[in-house]
């Protein structure tokens, strides 16, 4: 079966018989156009297979239907892994709205810059913010340029003045030491993402809390905290490893140097679970999901706290484009709470 050839505005217009300013009008809500009318030019487009272009939707709307993502670079001169499941997610709702995406790729302290550039160019109706830091600039930056935007993440300013959608990092984190600490372990080390970052911050507050009901000092030597890849993992699971007296668990900011610390153990002839625990983020990444397309049994190997970060992209698209169609309208804000996942990686520390 072969699809229909999609028309464009001056056809459309010809078989109406109607100029291509009324048709484009109708097509676009104003309000000057008759409803019977309206009615007769939506109808047309349907059945002709009208398909209208960018420019020209952008020219009677004012919109750029493009939605900003400035995306910083990791130290290994890569994008975030985690990103390409976000944008999966997110792109699947702007393609359904008709919806572009303009990508840019910035050192943090190029950001600003760059923002500000797509306000002066009127290149997108609103951008999503990445990666915010406690105390982030960028936040009071856009609400002066008056561009709208949502934050994925938060930063201390907890939502009084931009929108938001989150994960309870602290709480996620909280919970996982205190299984951990059921357990019977009680030298507990983190391999934390960069602390800078908010997320990361939030989830050392909750590890430490769990210490500190549990009577427990924080010892800094089993704190780690870098860019969340796999070699990370790995070295800082060896140098955890090499200490006097090394830890019986580790809580991981992520699957990516949970791999690298499973690996880590597995060189000095330790297995993961029986020798060390280990507790990981997993923010179900499309290209780690096991299941074979449903054939097998999706048993976890890690003991996580799960979040799809393909879902928060989803819905953090949702809510800017409401926000732009509706700018002045209320603040929203989303706190998501992750959910625990007992995989082969946890276990009572072993008898020493």
């Amino acid at each position: 079966m072969t699809s229909r050839k999609a028309i464009n505005l001056k056809m459309l217009s010809e078989a109406l018989g109607l100029s291509q300013t009324t048709v484009s009008r109708a097509l676009n809500g104003f309000p000057e156009v008759a409803e019977k009318t309206r009615a007769r030019v939506i109808e047309a487009a349907e059945r002709l297979n009208y398909r209208p272009s960018p420019s020209a939707a952008s020219l009677a709307t004012g919109k750029s239907r493009m939605i900003g993502h400035v995306v910083s670079l990791s130290e290994h001169d890569m994008i975030n892994p985690h990103f390409a499941d976000f944008i999966a997610g997110a792109g699947e709702v702007y393609g359904q709205n008709g919806y572009d995406v303009l990508l840019r790729l910035a050192p943090p302290e190029e950001q600003e810059r760059i923002y500000r550039d797509l306000v002066d160019d009127q290149r997108v109706d609103g951008v999503v913010v990445h990666g915010p830091l406690t105390g982030d600039s960028r936040i009071e930056l856009l609400n002066r340029l008056g561009l709208p935007f949502v934050v994925h993440g938060r930063c201390d300013r907890e939502g009084a003045d931009y929108c938001w959608m989150d994960v309870n990092n602290r709480r996620a984190f909280h919970r996982a030491a205190r299984f951990l600490l059921d357990l019977g372990h009680r030298r507990i080390a983190l391999i934390n993402g960069l602390e800078g970052m908010n997320f990361a911050d939030r989830r050392r507050q909750g590890y430490e809390a769990a210490l500190e009901e549990a009577g427990i000092g924080l010892d800094e030597k089993l704190v780690h905290s870098a860019d969340m890849v796999e070699p990370y993992g790995y070295y800082a699971t060896s140098e955890l490893m090499s200490l006097a007296s090394p830890p019986t668990a580790i809580l991981v900011s992520s699957v990516l140097p949970a791999m690298g610390a499973a690996r880590a153990l597995s060189d000095l002839d330790l297995r993961a679970g029986e020798d060390v625990s280990i507790i990981a983020f997993d923010d179900c990444l499309s290209f780690l999901q096991t299941g074979y397309g449903g054939r097998v049994p999706d048993i976890p190997y890690f003991t996580a706290v799960r979040s799809s970060i393909r879902e928060a992209g989803k819905r953090v698209a949702q809510m800017l484009l409401e926000r732009i169609s509706d700018p002045e309208g209320p603040l929203k804000c989303e706190l998501w709470e992750a959910d625990f996942v007992i995989g082969r990686t946890t276990a009572p520390p072993p008898r020493r």
